[in-house]
């Protein structure tokens, strides 16, 4: 299924005009509070009406100014996901999730209520009522009841945005298998890149109501625009690798990446998995020359693509790593020392390899 989105939507003195593509797998819109995202996702769910432009999925017109197309929010057969869960509190898990099953033409229902309970491991809460569920246990059920309404498509309202880290820790795990198991598209808003880089294919970075950036995550990633980014210390990029073992001696995962060996903090997934990992860009550092005798374990050769000013003492580097992108950030006086530019072969230097940003990747 394919979603394509060009919208203009005046909200009081808040103008959005954005335009994005989204296929298969998990399509991020990632940008600071206020820049847009919800205002953009709560369009093509026909909770508020643009001014202008067209919402289009799978073929199907579902908004279309020019010619008064407007299909009312309950026949797009749009699965919707809140930051809090919105269960009725009157009922039981199993009462809220079968409440999903009455928006699917009888004709048209994927899946029954046993495998969504089973992929959402929540069998033991059916006889529980909201007010007795964890944050996360009541995201669990909201999921499922939007997936027992059958949509052709999901949206994702910053779903653990009211989670604590334990919390979003248990259901991210969950938000992978739909993902990767039920191939159901689905848009995910978030301005947390941990989760972007864990979870998405496709990127599409929202500012001040415009699309500034899109594509896959590995390539825009690196290319964020700074000024959007809530947390400057947050930008990176992505390497892509399979695990080959675990060094239980050390506590380490060995990660095989095309330019070379990562050791990382051990990760709980067996050998053979692909794993994206997430590199933030202050803890990159270079070297013209091969380092030796350093404590740093993580050393791959690199390519700088470009260098561009980040305030007045400190220059970003990007740079292609067998195929992936990194971005290292570092002082104006290094690059000049170091005789830095465009073109040139360099080691990168990993200090630290986020293993809370690693996941499976997503299935092509």
């Amino acid at each position: 299924m394919s979603l394509d989105v060009a919208i203009g939507l005046r909200l009081g003195a808040f103008a959005l005009e954005a335009a994005f593509t989204a296929g298969g797998g998990i399509t991020a819109l990632f940008g600071r509070s206020g820049s847009g995202k919800t205002s953009l996702i709560n369009a093509v769910a026909g909770l508020v009406r643009p001014q202008a432009g067209r919402v289009v999925a799978d073929g199907r017109v579902l908004f279309d100014a020019a010619t008064g197309i407007d299909v009312p929010a309950h026949r797009r057969r749009i699965g919707y996901v809140f930051q809090e869960g919105r269960l009725f509190p009157h009922l039981s898990v199993r009462q809220n999730l079968l409440y999903g099953r009455w928006f699917a033409p009888r004709g048209e229902r994927r899946g029954d209520l046993d495998e969504v309970i089973q992929l959402l491991g929540i069998g033991h809460l059916l006889e529980r009522r909201p007010a007795g569920l964890s944050g996360g246990e009541k995201q669990r059920v909201a999921i499922g009841r939007a997936l027992l309404a059958s949509p052709r498509l999901l949206l994702m309202d910053e779903p653990l945005a009211s989670l604590d880290a334990e919390r979003k820790a248990e259901i991210l795990p969950y938000i992978e298998r739909l993902r990767d198991g039920l191939r159901l598209p689905i848009v995910y808003v978030s301005h947390s890149l941990e989760e972007v880089a864990r979870l998405a294919s496709t990127l599409v970075h929202v500012a001040d109501g415009r699309v500034v950036a899109s594509g896959p995550v590995a390539s825009v990633l690196p290319r964020l625009a700074l000024p959007g980014l809530d947390d400057r210390r947050e930008a990176g990029g992505m390497l892509s690798g399979r695990i080959v073992e675990h060094d239980e001696r050390f506590a380490l995962t060995r990660v095989a990446h095309a330019a070379g060996r990562l050791s990382l903090p051990y990760l709980e997934l067996p050998p053979g998995t692909s794993v994206r990992l997430r590199v933030r860009a202050r803890d990159v550092s270079l070297a013209v020359r091969p380092p030796e005798g350093l404590s740093i374990r993580n050393v791959l050769p690199a390519r700088i693509v470009a260098m561009n000013d980040d305030g007045p003492g400190a220059v970003d580097v990007q740079l292609e790593v067998a195929g992936d992108e990194l971005l290292a950030r570092i002082t104006r006086e290094a690059a000049t020392d170091l005789g830095l530019e465009p073109g040139k072969p360099v080691w990168a230097l990993l200090k630290t390899i986020a293993a809370e940003g690693a996941g499976p990747l997503p299935l092509p």
